[in-house]
């Protein structure tokens, strides 16, 4: 797969050509070029007002010399060609989201973030901070500039390596973890073990740990210990039982998968629509449905786009997804986007979710 090229420079961050979706692309035969103005404005029109577009206001408005009659012709065969719909019988005329689609894939033109948008990436995904953290203000950020709900996956376990390992004795059979990984972060856990360990055996299984798999991914760690049990079936020292028993904790899978993802501005889409809020935020709640639509994104180079049912999810019908993989040291580690109302402004969404992705993949360096 090719690799993005990761920069600190908003320049870095230009989006280009059509936007990949879980569907195939509206179908764009036959649609002359002066039915593009008319659509394309009236799209715009439309995500900027919220309101059905009328024909009068096209043909004054649009920039291209027509009649309101030709306007009506024009949107009749788009309405037939699936792109426009009018919610009421003497209202004027709204994109499907098929429309949408074909807006977004062949019409649209986007908007780079502003300086202080820029700015203000930087300042808050600053490289000195945890990668938890970051991830955190990042969601906070998405959410925070385009008034939709941010959402960011941490990091996949197979690109967080292992520095170092130490294991604290606590009373009973209980252990403190302590985890320093990619360099830099700290994570500190505790685990209940099979029985009360010494100092000594604690200090031996770290010792063996680090010597064999530092600078391994985490999920690697606990697989070679798996394997250096099978291969030492027959003697099964102590010192490797302690090791298998403190570490296979300490590094297992969460079986809650809600720590995996984190989640910021619920509250903005009900600003936009409280209905299609309510089964969204109910997704939330529980995660796991948003976490494998996201997971769907990681083998995609680049932006991807679901508009309403284009994410085959019933709850997300009213809203669309905008989402771009980030790195860690040139390897994709998780995903961000952004979850908004079907009407929002990809124009200025679609960079935004992109320059983040770089931004934080420069802060996620560790070399």
């Amino acid at each position: 797969m090719a690799r993005r090229q990761d920069s600190n420079s908003a320049d870095a961050s230009r989006h280009s050509g059509a936007v990949p979706s879980a569907m195939g692309d509206a179908d764009t035969q036959g649609v002359s070029e002066r039915a593009q103005v008319l659509f394309k404005h009236m799209v715009e029109r439309y995500i900027s007002d919220g309101a059905p577009v009328a024909s009068k206001v096209l043909a004054t408005q649009s920039g291209i010399d027509v009649s309101p009659a030709t306007v009506r012709n024009i949107m009749a065969d788009l309405e037939s060609r699936g792109l426009v719909f009018s919610p009421h019988t003497s209202a004027g005329k709204v994109p499907t989201h098929q429309g949408l689609r074909f807006f977004v894939d062949s019409l649209i033109s986007v908007r780079q973030p502003g300086e202080r948008e820029i700015a203000e990436l930087h300042k808050e995904l600053n490289p000195d901070k945890q990668p938890t953290e970051l991830v955190s203000q990042a969601s906070h950020l998405l959410s925070h500039i385009t008034r939709m709900a941010g959402v960011v996956t941490l990091p996949k376990r197979e690109v967080v390596s292992l520095r170092q390992v130490e294991f604290l004795s606590l009373s009973g059979n209980r252990v403190l973890v302590i985890l320093v990984v990619n360099e830099r972060e700290v994570q500190n856990r505790v685990i209940h073990t099979e029985r009360e360990y010494s100092e000594a055996e604690l200090v031996a299984a770290a010792n063996f740990i680090n010597a064999r798999f530092a600078g391994e991914s985490l999920s690697s760690v606990r697989e070679g210990l798996l394997a250096s049990m099978q291969d030492d079936r027959e003697r099964m020292d102590k010192l490797l039982n302690t090791a298998m028993d403190v570490a296979g904790k300490a590094l297992e899978e969460p079986e809650d998968k809600d720590d995996e993802l984190v989640v910021s501005g619920r509250s903005n889409l009900v600003m936009h629509s409280a209905e299609a809020a309510e089964e969204v935020i109910e997704a939330f709640s529980r995660k796991g449905r948003i976490l494998h639509l996201l997971d769907r994104c990681l083998d995609s180079d680049g932006i991807q786009l679901f508009i309403g049912g284009e994410s085959g999810y019933r709850g997300f019908q009213e809203v669309s997804l905008v989402t771009a993989p980030y790195d860690v040291d040139g390897e994709v580690a998780g995903v961000l986007g952004v979850i908004g109302p079907t009407r929002m402004a990809y124009q200025n969404v679609i960079p935004l979710v992109d320059v983040t992705a770089r931004v934080l993949s420069a802060a996620l360096r560790y070399e």
